[in-house]
Order: C-alpha cells, then structure tokens, then sequence
C-alpha cells in the first residue's frame, strides 16, 4: 500500500540532516526520527549529531580558547602590557561554548520547520523493512512507514569495559563539553584524534592533562606528521605516557580518580590520580536499537557498521545509509553532508552523481594544527612504491613566532608526488597555524588533478605560512638540509 513517506531518515546529524533537508526542496513528503541516548554519565543534547553537540564546533571553540592563551603570551613580546599571571576561569568558556551549541540546535528544528520536514524526537526501530517504530522518552510508540529509508544515527564513544571502574569513573567526548566545572587534571588516552584534541586544548588553558598511548598517536594519518604533533604537544606542556595499557581506576575517599596501568616497555606497574579521567578508545556505529535484521540489512560483523555500495545503498534496495554508520567510509562531517546531498538528488532529482570519497581533506585541531589532503607517505609508497614517488618537504617558521620567540622545530610541511613526467601531486601535508584554512584551498588543485610543475608556476602570498607551499623543492631523496632561510 501507500507509505506515508517519501523519505524517512532515522539520524538527526550532520548527514541525515542534509538529506533531509534536500529531499524536501524536490517537494517530497519527509520526516526526520531522532533521540539521544543520555551518555552513561547522564549528558545529553539536543537535534544536530555529534559535530554541533560533541564533537567540531565545540571543540573548535576550546581550541580557540586555549589558542587565545597563547595570543596572550605572544602579545608581550609585541609591546601589549598585561598583567601576570593570567588565569582561565572554564565555567565562563563552558557556558558560552553550551549556549552556542543550543542556539544550533534550535536553528536545526526551525530549518525542518521551515522546510516542511516532520521532526519526531524518538528512537527508531525497524519492525518491517517500510515500517520503523519510533518510541518516545515517555514510552509512546508511533509507527511511521516510508517507501525509502536512510540510516545516519553516526556512532558513539566507546568505554574500555574490560578496565574495572572505567565505565562508572570515566567521562568520554560526549560529556567534556558539557562539564560546568573545569576537569582539573585529567587522564585521556590518544588512540583517536579528538583526544589529542582534547588534551592539547585542556593543557593550553592551564589544566594539567596527561595522554596514555598504547602503540601509535593519530592512527590512519601520516606517522611522520603524527609524531611532529605529539612531540610539539609535549613541549607545550602536555604530559605523554607511552607504550601503557591501563588496569583499573579505583575512587580515593578524596573523590579523587586512581588509575592503575601497566608500562609494556619496562615491564611495571605505575600509579597516579587524576581528577577527570576522560575514554577515547574509538567509536562504535549506533545500531544497537535499530533492529536492522529484521529489516534485513547487513552489517560487517566485526565492525558493527552498515555495508553501503557506491550509491549508499545497503543490502535492502530502498534503505540507504550515510555517515559515521557505513563501513569503510571517513568519519568526517563534511563528507556525511555531500554523500546525504548526493543521495537525495538521486532518489528525488534524476541524478546519477556519486559521492566521491577520495582526497578528502582535514585537519587535526591539535595546538599546533594538522592539516592533510591525500594519500600519507606510507600510503603512497604502499601504492605506487617508494622508487615511483618523489616526496619535496620543508621546516619553516611562521613569520609571527619570530617576534614571539617561539619554537617552530615541528612547523613542517610535505608534498608526496609521483615521480613520472608530470609529477601529479597525490597528498600534501601541513603542520602549523590555521592549517584548515591552509589546506582547503590546495584540496581543490589537488581534487583538478594539480602537478608539482603547476604549484611551481603558483605565486605565493607573501607574508604567509602557505606561499611555503609554493616553494618546495628539496626532496628527501637528495638528503639536502630542509630548513627554509632568508623571507
């Protein structure tokens, strides 16, 4: 029979949101289910997903705190006199950071209204492949049916269950932005990025932050820019403790959390309390309540994330998924955005244009920042092999870290290239100040299929971190200094 729906997109993030919004512009009939399952520690927010509630734009916005820190230590040097020691107070920040972010929710809601997309404010089950149940806070159930169906619920942070107290003592992402009183000194562990994130801006407003590292930092990026980032963020003043796996957090009777781990190098035991000891071991796709067997769509079985084709589409031909939630795919706001986009023009507006997922740019919002577009060095070589790429790099300083006296050992950059005729740039990487805004533009040369040749005929921007860019050309093969001297 007749579904009620067009389009039912179960996920209220950046993604699910897009599509949504999109399908509607083509006059097709839409709803939008969403819910958030408070974290364990009880937080929860409000419509947008991860990026506007817990993830890029709040943390954007600490970064730019902790980043104002340092603009105050810089500004003596430049003749400003201000009055030491100067002190952080979080609540202030926290505040304005949380009010933001509802004024973007509220944003969200009034865009579905405007664009006649009914919002249900539930948590979504399948109980037929057309048919989802969504189940309010208060237990009421409504049955929505729609004759296609796009899965967007994104993941959520993991606990290290198997680490006793880690669940009942520990925060994650999902609660640090939403904590009215500074964490104090904190514990974070650096598998995924956000928590390198994390503690570089906690340790920049003057929190005492410590990351636990298991093996390596900033998995899946470039390992050279890796280390570059944790090494300057130790000489910023954030503590590292590497090669230990953690055993249990216990409670002090001064409320205090004591966290016992095992150093794998030296074989011991060590201890050390913390006041916030915050999880960042990965995420896991929220499907949980999404009953996807019975709708008959497949998902990796040791992943937990949706099997998606080309066209988004799952096992099932009418339900569709997008985001953090599909397998093999970045976990990135931007490309959950385009891919949603894409999807609906397709359903609703006799297009056949695919999301295409390669040379995605990002960046890494790490005190010192890193921005990448491409393949990494490792990948490259792993492809084309080492002989077939030409790699030009550099170690450059900033022109206002010169006045400021700051270090500048990790500002680097490097362009990885094949080596053939016209040398086709295949990644290029950046570590410095506002590397996004760097990078951005060089993603569209590199998208056109730009060549080192072609950068060479590019005129820099003088004074700038970027015309760097411009001017590489010493390679690693020729085993030359690669310090940039003289303007």
């Amino acid at each position: 029979g007749k579904k009620e729906y067009d389009l039912l997109v179960v996920g209220g993030g950046s993604g699910g949101l897009a599509c949504a919004k999109e399908a509607a512009q083509f006059g097709r009939k839409v709803a939008v289910l969403d819910y958030v399952e408070p974290s364990p520690q009880g937080t929860k927010w409000g419509l947008g997903g991860t990026c506007v509630n817990v993830g890029c734009i709040p943390k954007k916005l600490m970064h730019q705190a902790a980043l104002l820190g340092s603009a105050v230590r810089d500004a003596q040097h430049y003749g400003w006199n201000i009055a030491q020691p100067v002190h952080h107070t979080w609540s202030v920040m926290a505040q304005a950071v949380q009010n933001y972010v509802k004024s973007l929710n509220w944003g969200h809601r009034v865009q579905l209204q405007d664009k006649k997309v009914k919002y249900f404010n539930m948590k979504g089950s399948f109980s037929d492949p057309y048919t989802v149940c969504g189940l309010t806070k208060g237990g009421k159930e409504t049955i929505v049916t729609a004759e296609n169906i796009v899965i967007a619920t994104g993941g959520r942070p993991k606990y290290p269950t198997h680490i006793a107290g880690a669940l009942e003592y520990g925060i994650t992402s999902d609660d640090l932005f939403w904590l009215k009183e500074s964490p104090g000194k904190t514990l974070t562990n650096a598998s995924p990025y956000v928590s390198l994130e994390c503690a570089g801006f906690l340790t920049g407003i003057g929190l005492d932050a410590t990351v636990m590292m298991r093996s390596i930092a900033l998995r899946g990026f470039d390992q050279q820019m890796a280390s570059l980032v944790t090494e300057h963020m130790e000489s910023y003043g954030t503590k590292f403790l590497k090669r230990c796996l953690p055993t249990k957090v216990e409670k002090l009777e001064s409320n205090r959390l004591q966290v016992t781990w095992k150093n794998t190098e030296l074989g011991t035991e060590e201890t050390d309390s913390f006041d916030t000891v915050m999880w960042a071991v990965g995420r896991a796709p929220d499907t949980e309540t999404l009953n996807l067997e019975t709708a008959g769509v497949k998902t990796n079985s040791e992943t937990g994330k949706i099997v998606v084709d080309a066209s988004e589409a799952t096992s099932v031909p009418h339900i569709y998924a997008i985001g953090d939630i599909t397998e093999g795919r970045p976990e990135l706001t931007p490309t959950a955005i385009a891919a949603g986009r894409l999807l609906a023009r397709r359903l609703f507006g006799q297009s056949s244009e695919l999301m295409d997922y390669d040379n995605v740019p990002t960046t890494v919002f790490t005190p010192l920042e890193y921005g990448c577009v491409g393949l990494s060095e490792e990948a490259a070589v792993q492809c084309y092999g080492s002989d077939n790429i030409e790699v030009y790099h550099a170690y450059y300083k900033p022109l206002e870290f010169t006045v400021a006296e700051r270090d500048a050992t990790q500002c680097y950059m490097k362009m990885v290239c094949l080596r053939e005729s016209e040398q086709r740039i295949l990644g290029l990487h950046f570590i410095g100040p506002n590397a996004g805004e760097v990078i951005q533009g060089f993603a569209l040369g590199i998208k056109c299929g730009a060549t080192y040749p072609q950068l060479m005929k590019t005129i820099g921007i003088h004074p700038t971190c970027a015309e760097e860019v411009t001017k590489l050309h010493i390679t690693k093969r020729s085993g030359l200094d690669a310090t940039v001297t003289g303007c």
